[in-house]
């Protein structure tokens, strides 16, 4: 079963491309849930799985200009806890490239364990980040 994640203004870490980086991955998990009821409705398989794997790919390239976006602000900030977000980093690193991928989980597990991850890394930057980055001089 699919996990759907729904966008909330507490989830906001105050950063407008941070927002927009996490909005959007909010709604390529989404699209994946999406691809997975279409392929039970429309019956062709091949089309299915061609459609979960481009959105699957949107959603590892916008992982990492994430995580660059997000480490290079961070940094230029002073983050205090700047090592514990690269650790965060390099642990979806690892896991996209060794465990979550298509041929290890089939597209129903791979979409729940994106979207729960994802989430977590979400409200988890909205607590961390939001009152350092609202300290923050504007740009």
């Amino acid at each position: 079963m699919s996990n759907r994640m729904q966008w909330d203004s507490r989830h906001s870490v105050g950063n407008e491309t941070l927002d927009d980086q996490h909005r959007n991955i909010v709604a390529l998990c989404n699209a994946l849930a999406d691809c997975l009821a279409d392929a039970g409705e429309e019956g062709d398989g091949d089309e299915a799985d061609r459609k979960f794997r481009k959105v699957f790919d949107e959603l590892m390239a916008l992982s990492r200009e994430h995580f660059a976006a997000e480490e290079a602000l961070l940094a230029a900030s002073g983050y205090p806890m700047l090592d514990e977000h690269r650790n965060e980093r390099d642990e979806f690193d690892y896991l996209a490239a060794e465990i979550i991928t298509t041929e290890n989980f089939d597209k129903d597990e791979l979409q729940s364990f994106l979207a729960l991850w994802w989430t977590g890394h979400i409200l988890g930057s909205a607590k961390k980040q939001r009152a350092f980055l609202a300290q923050q001089p504007v740009a």
